[in-house]
């Protein structure tokens, strides 16, 4: 019995820990912008394609009006970015496994 629970407990972690990196699903409300949805993501992983058609995924760290900064980048995880705000054409996120 005893051993059930504790496995029990330690799925329920490790389901919790792997939905810990995607990001919220993004609310889009009448008069949002690109930087409203980036500023709700803030602290999870997301992809922003750019206007030029390159796709950039990290994790939010700020964002400002005009610049969103990315820390950690996949496959440049010693790399941050800073992007133009305007030059953002979409914003993914990861929702589910």
């Amino acid at each position: 019995m005893k051993k059930t629970v504790l496995v029990a407990v330690l799925l329920a972690l490790c389901l919790a820990w792997t939905q810990a990196g995607f990001g919220a699903e993004p609310v889009v409300k009448p008069g949002d912008t690109i930087g409203k949805v980036l500023e709700d993501q803030v602290g999870k992983k997301v992809t922003v394609r750019l206007a030029a058609g390159e796709e950039l995924t990290g994790k939010v760290k700020v964002v400002t009006r005009e610049l969103l900064h990315l820390g950690g980048l996949t496959g440049k995880e010693f790399f941050d970015a800073v992007v133009d705000v305007s030059k953002i054409q979409a914003v993914i996120v990861r929702v589910k496994e």
